[in-house]
């Protein structure tokens, strides 16, 4: 019947019986209540199933109707609820769509005897780490909590490829700033960047409390065996938040960096105008003087005149250049 369904739809990707630790056999998915016995669990991985698939799985395992809609509606906040001895848990992956973070949604149904990952968006499968689980057959014997720590880690993880990404190409900006002033285009990509950046800490930041309360607090199907993994996992969300943190640093410097150097540039020119702005002085206020077709005025009647003025004006715009070249102006 699985293979009947994996051919028809791939929305159940896994659904397999593990007893002390090790995987047993396939587990067919049916509308009939499953009942497991001690040292067995079942893990069944879906992606993008459908109402009728969850309500088979609904009834198989007796899951609250409420965590069944947030686990279709597929747009959940991180979180962690409780619904008798049961536990739901809404995780939100991440990843890079060329220069856009884009998110995903697992939620995660965990029971004494079984776990049920619903993704949404996700761009990593599980299967990887079903069996990397799978190679620690020690590990997987806790049951349905070392493979809740597994999936939440598995995603957390996947948050600091896609930071450091977003690292390297600032840093390659702020490189760029050094050497010469960004482009308007430039500017708007920074700014873009920025704006996914804070909205990925809006995320950080609810992923962190879902695991602080694994970590600290009591929860059915979660043994104090297994607090120490989700403390393992907070850890790991903090040093991304560093980053982000970090991130955000040093996306403001470039952005202030090439505001100043373009000040500077603006004062340069300034300068520069100014300085031939008082060069020009000279010759534009004896010109105008002797322009002003007065009859007394100082060398109209001498022959050589008219190269005295010329010198005159040759000699203080000279003083004048030297002048602001020795101040830097020019």
């Amino acid at each position: 019947m699985l293979n009947d369904l994996l051919d028809a739809k791939v929305t159940v990707i896994a659904s397999y019986m593990y007893r002390r630790g090790k995987r047993a056999e396939e587990v067919p998915l049916t509308d009939q209540p499953f009942k497991g016995e001690d040292g067995e669990f079942v893990w069944i991985g879906l992606s993008e199933p459908t109402e009728a698939e969850m309500q088979n799985i609904q009834k198989m395992f007796n899951l609250h109707r409420l965590a069944v809609e947030d686990a279709l509606n597929g747009k959940q906040v991180p979180k962690v609820d409780v619904y008798g001895d049961q536990l739901f848990v809404v995780a939100k992956t991440a990843h890079l769509d060329g220069e856009k973070i884009a998110y995903g949604e697992t939620c995660i149904f965990v029971g004494r005897d079984h776990l049920i990952s619903v993704r949404h968006g996700s761009a990593r499968s599980h299967s990887d780490l079903r069996q990397q689980l799978e190679q620690s057959p020690q590990l997987l014997e806790h049951g349905p909590d070392y493979v809740l720590h597994g999936i939440i880690d598995f995603i957390v993880d996947g948050y600091l490829p896609m930071v450091e990404t977003i690292e390297d190409k600032v840093l390659e900006m702020e490189k760029h700033v050094l050497v010469s002033l960004l482009q308007p285009e430039q500017i708007r990509r920074i700014f873009r960047m920025r704006r996914q950046v804070i909205r990925f800490q809006r995320v950080l930041g609810p992923m962190g409390e879902v695991v602080g309360k694994l970590s600290h607090l009591e929860f059915p199907c979660v043994d104090n065996s297994a607090k120490p993994f989700f403390k393992d996992v907070h850890d790991h969300i903090r040093r991304v938040e560093g980053l982000v943190n970090g991130l955000r640093e040093i996306m403001t410097s470039v952005f202030e960096a090439s505001n100043l150097l373009e000040q500077q540039r603006q004062g340069t020119i300034t300068r520069q105008l100014a300085s031939w702005a008082a060069i020009l002085a000279v010759p534009t206020a004896i010109a105008g003087i002797y322009g002003m077709n007065f009859q007394n005025m100082p060398e109209l009647s001498s022959r050589y005149g008219y190269f005295v003025v010329l010198g005159t004006i040759m000699v203080l715009c000279s003083l004048l250049y030297l002048r602001f070249k020795k101040s830097g102006w020019l």
